[in-house]
């Protein structure tokens, strides 16, 4: 005991409430954000409503395919138990267990009914990490060397290697291949905005349906850890059941976007392309470049001489 105090924490832990890398990616899109509401002023007529809404759902579209690289709810579940919080103890507490899958780890917390309970706080969100670049069972023995509740090493182990349950090959490697094709689609939608800003409109509403198809094919291969059978995890009589969380339905959501709107540039194009071309500003500049002469002025002069 470290001061009477188990387990061996010098001072109580407390819960995690931000994610740094989530932090930095929304200041950023929010500084091109607010970078453009600056300049928007000067763009005069309607066009300036059209800027304003293409600009705006672009960055959300950005912003989502990177930030949900960084969410820890792609998958979620809760259960309330009555269970024991230390090893080699009878005493029983009463807590909800949260699990929190994301592409690069697993999250899970311990939160109290009370949060004090035999004189403890009982609030904890512990991170297990098994990117290609982390070492998930080192992390897990960190958390026996700590002296972390029974709980949270309950369902921590469930997702090592060393488990039966294959958990940790499952999700480690559909994670992986979900990141992946997320990144690629966040390069297409780069390539669509520089389309976008080109005169060839038809090929950025293409590259915006390739971004949404790798969006959804990330969706696809996060969802192929549902095709093998899962250990069930059990506190007593409470079985913690995981669903799809937050960050799965929104990259659904955006991924539909970029095909409605992607559908929408293309149709656009091949029936209503001078629609088009008034939303994405470029009509005046080609009504510029194949303007007719509205008066001809003849010098007779010129004309009787056959010149």
């Amino acid at each position: 005991l470290f001061d009477g105090v188990y387990p061996f924490y010098p001072q109580q832990r407390k819960v995690a409430v931000f994610n740094v890398s989530i932090i930095i990616v929304i200041v950023v899109f929010l500084t091109f954000a607010w970078s453009f509401l600056l300049i928007i002023p000067g763009i005069r007529g309607r066009a300036r409503l059209y800027w304003t809404v293409r600009v705006l759902l672009s960055l959300v579209v950005g912003v989502v395919i990177v930030a949900v690289q960084f969410t820890g709810d792609w998958e979620t579940g809760w259960v309330k138990a009555n269970t024991s919080y230390k090893s080699f103890s009878c005493a029983l507490v009463n807590v909800d267990i949260g699990l929190h899958v994301g592409l690069a780890g697993v999250n899970v917390t311990l939160t109290g009914n009370p949060v004090n309970q035999f004189n403890e706080t009982i609030t904890y969100n512990e991170h297990f990490a098994w990117s290609f670049n982390a070492d998930y069972d080192h992390s897990y023995s960190k958390g026996l060397e700590r002296g972390l509740p029974s709980p949270i090493l309950y369902v921590a182990e469930k997702f090592s290697t060393q488990s039966p349950c294959s958990m940790h090959r499952q999700y480690r490697i559909s994670g992986h291949y979900a990141s992946a094709t997320l990144w690629v689609a966040f390069c297409t939608w780069l390539i669509s905005n520089m389309l976008f800003s080109m005169p060839v409109l038809v090929y950025g509403g293409y590259m915006l349906l390739v971004t949404g198809a790798f969006m959804i094919f990330s969706l696809l291969s996060f969802s192929t850890v549902r095709n093998s059978l899962m250990c069930p995890i059990q506190f007593g009589t409470a079985i913690l059941r995981a669903g799809y969380g937050g960050s799965f339905w929104l990259t659904l959501a955006i991924g539909l976007l970029c095909f409605v709107a992607g559908i929408t540039v293309v149709t656009l194009h091949y029936f209503n392309l001078n629609l088009l071309k008034t939303f994405f500003d470029l009509r005046e500049d080609k009504a510029e470049e194949y303007q007719e002469m509205t008066e001809v002025y003849v010098n007779p002069h010129f004309v009787n001489k056959g010149l």
